[in-house]
Formats: C-alpha cells, sequence, structure tokens
C-alpha cells in the first residue's frame, strides 16, 4: 500500500518508498563494512522493525545471524505508556557477540549490555532529536524526522498502516 490508496487517513508524506530504500542500501553497506570478517546478530524489535531488518539484511552482502525481541511500551495510543516489558525475548545467546539493534530503547540497550555481547549497537531508521528523553548511543540512523506520529514502513498506529510503504504522518482525525 502506498500514499495514494490511504490519502485522506495522512496529514503528508516525509519519505517515498525510493527514498527509503536507497537509505537501506547506504545503511547495508556501512554494516557490512564495519563489521567485515564478523557475523553480527542482528536484533529485531517486533513488530516495528519487521520491514527494516527483512530489507537491511537482504541487502548486505556479509552474514549476520538475526533475532528477534517484542517489547510492550505503547499500548494502542500515540504515546509511550512508560512501561516495559517484554514480551519475546531472544533465543539466541549474545555473550561475546557482536549484537546491533534495531529499532531501539533505552530498557533494551541496557538490558542486553548486562548479557556478555562483545559489542552492542543501535540502528534506527526514524530518530526524532527532538523527542529524545533518554540517552541511547545511535550508530546507524535511517532519517531524523519530525516529532509527528509517524506510520509507514513497519510503524503503526493499533496495529494499522505497517506496510505503508511510504513514511507519512497520520492525520490527526484517525487518533483524535
Amino acid at each position: 500500500m502506498d500514499a495514494s490508496d490511504i490519502a485522506g487517513d495522512l496529514a503528508h508524506v516525509l519519505l517515498t518508498e525510493e527514498q527509503v530504500r536507497l537509505r537501506v542500501g547506504e545503511l547495508a553497506r556501512q554494516i557490512d563494512s564495519n563489521y567485515a570478517g564478523r557475523d553480527p546478530l542482528m536484533v529485531g524489535v517486533l513488530n516495528g522493525a519487521m520491514m527494516v531488518m527483512s530489507d537491511l539484511t537482504r541487502a548486505m552482502k556479509s552474514h549476520c545471524s538475526i533475532d528477534w525481541m517484542a517489547i510492550s511500551s505503547y499500548g494502542s495510543g500515540t504515546k509511550s505508556s512508560g512501561v516495559v516489558r517484554i514480551l519475546k525475548d531472544l533465543t539466541a545467546d549474545i555473550n561475546g557477540r557482536d549484537v546491533l539493534i534495531v529499532l531501539p530503547l533505552s530498557y533494551l540497550v541496557q538490558n542486553l549490555q548486562s548479557r556478555g555481547p562483545a559489542s552492542v549497537e543501535v540502528l534506527t531508521m526514524f530518530r526524532k532529536p527532538d523527542a529524545m528523553t533518554a540517552a541511547v548511543a545511535v550508530k546507524y540512523v535511517g532519517f531524523d524526522i519530525p516529532n509527528e506520529f509517524v506510520v509507514g514502513y513497519g510503524l503503526d498506529y493499533a496495529g494499522r498502516y505497517r506496510n505503508l510503504t511510504d513514511v507519512a504522518t497520520l492525520a490527526p482525525h484517525i487518533y483524535t
């Protein structure tokens, strides 16, 4: 689904499918270079990171392993509840591994660092500098975006819009 399919639900498109695709390729090349000769464990946070993880790992030329975590902090609203729960933990042992977290939360970074990995780095496809409340060192940034409610490319509102190929701000009449 692209923005033209649901234009009435969106305030404006921030990033097109093509812009996102090009940036994912650039990030994949950076990761390939930085992890040359190593087999990083890519940790995606469900469900928001599913599109990024899929496209990113397919664009990479080097080996990597993939694992998933599910964390709840939003519920069905537009703002984080502040309460973080692990709904699905990793299946892989990360002790001594190089770990790259896709779609970070400060809680998750701290949690995984406590498990003895060789390294923990963070990739976020969409960063909102104006909304940052916790200091998370992010090594790879796809795009800086405004502090608005954004959907598409894995990001949702109440479970919808994840399959939107563009990234757009949701029209206020949808969530008010």
